[in-house]
């Protein structure tokens, strides 16, 4: 799924677009013991409750992709009779109305996540009639052939109100406040089928999770069966390596730089496409040549590539690019510069030392104080 169609999905989450039919929960201890369910028409909830549950939805559909929203694919097998992806089909089909498939739901997901905290797990069914769109892109509502049915599953961890003094109307005074259990925003959640091309995809889901890092790769593969990619800080650390293995003791300062600028580059021109900028092996390897690593050292690369980071492997470009600022490091010093202005840092010889030398164009502070620098002009300082 691209930006837009997660984009149209996430709309529905409103009162006047609403396409869900049925909202379900389990809420569960920090034991793995179900305390209580909910099971209700999504439509009859009062509407303060409804625009909690919005929130809640939405928040599950936020983030980047590529980072903590996840595009994953099935494996064949798990489409058969007895798999993951067989199952929730099931689930999508009963419309969340068969209690035992529920239940059975419910039971793989506290098997396999982890928390020392309460949770509520919540589930929704949804049937979405997907409006046709005219020739210069504007929808038409009253051209549908496509209904969207689709489940969103959202896993959100329930925690105590901070404790505190609070007004109490009744006695006109201030007393102790009584710490509530509060439903938190979504640790993980995942929309199935896939919305492909404005279309279901059963082959297909998108995951969320609200910490990169922590895809949570033990509830992913037995709950799911999706192939789960690489996370966002393992495929910055294994570009690096890949970097560092090509160019080896040639990896000058000059090459890493044209890499940083030409990513920054290429993630600046489609910055309004719907689709992230990915890499593969090839594109990973045209990158380098036009970085002016030397053909010599590319010879190797493929091998290279698959051994750091597999045959299939694709890297999201703002995974691997940091977009907000070009940063150099040494054991003493750490230089961050505008993304767009590499060209202040020079390297150079002075009195036979390697150093780093900053064009400094504009006012200088140090610690917040506005100083002059040898040879300037202090007239020009004074303006």
């Amino acid at each position: 799924m691209n930006k837009k169609e997660i984009s149209e999905i996430k709309k529905q989450f409103t009162q006047s677009k609403c396409a869900i039919t049925r909202i379900c929960g389990c809420y569960v201890d920090g034991e793995k013991n179900k305390k209580t369910e909910l099971k209700e028409a999504f439509l009859s909830l009062p509407e303060e409750e409804m625009f909690k549950y919005f929130n809640i939805l939405r928040k599950a559909l936020s983030g980047t992709i590529g980072r903590n929203l996840l595009n994953m694919e099935f494996p064949l097998e798990t489409e058969e009779p007895g798999g993951t992806q067989h199952f929730l089909m099931r689930l999508r089909a009963s419309a969340l109305k068969d209690d035992y498939i529920l239940e059975e739901f419910y039971d793989k997901v506290i098997e396999n996540y982890y928390s020392v905290e309460n949770y509520l797990i919540l589930l929704i069914h949804a049937v979405y009639d997907v409006p046709g769109k005219a020739a210069d892109g504007e929808e038409m509502f009253d051209a549908s052939d496509e209904v969207y049915e689709h489940i969103l599953c959202c896993i959100c961890p329930v925690t105590l109100s901070k404790p505190g003094l609070a007004y109490d109307e009744e006695s006109n005074s201030f007393k102790t406040r009584v710490c509530d259990r509060v439903v938190d925003m979504p640790d993980i959640g995942f929309l199935f089928p896939a919305f492909n091309d404005r279309s279901a995809d059963i082959h297909g889901l998108l995951y969320y999770a609200s910490k990169p890092e922590e895809l949570r790769f033990d509830f992913v593969e037995p709950v799911l069966g999706c192939e789960v990619p690489m996370s966002a800080g393992g495929q910055k650390e294994t570009f690096q390596t890949i970097v560092e293995e090509t160019l080896g003791a040639d990896c000058e300062y000059e090459v890493v730089k044209n890499i940083h600028e030409k990513l920054n580059e290429m993630i600046e021109e489609k910055k309004d496409e719907p689709d992230p900028v990915v890499l593969d092996k090839a594109e990973v390897k045209r990158l380098l040549e036009y970085s002016g690593v030397e053909e010599d050292k590319l010879t190797d690369f493929d091998e290279m590539y698959v051994a750091a980071a597999g045959e299939k492997t694709q890297f999201v470009a703002t995974n691997v690019a940091n977009t907000r600022q070009f940063e150099i490091k040494t054991a003493d010093v750490v230089i961050k510069v505008s993304p767009d202005r590499t060209d202040l840092v020079q390297t150079r010889v002075v009195d036979g030392r390697k150093c780093l030398v900053i064009e400094l164009n504009d006012q200088v502070e140090v610690n917040g104080i506005r100083v002059r620098m040898p040879g300037g002009n202090p007239e020009e300082d004074e303006e």
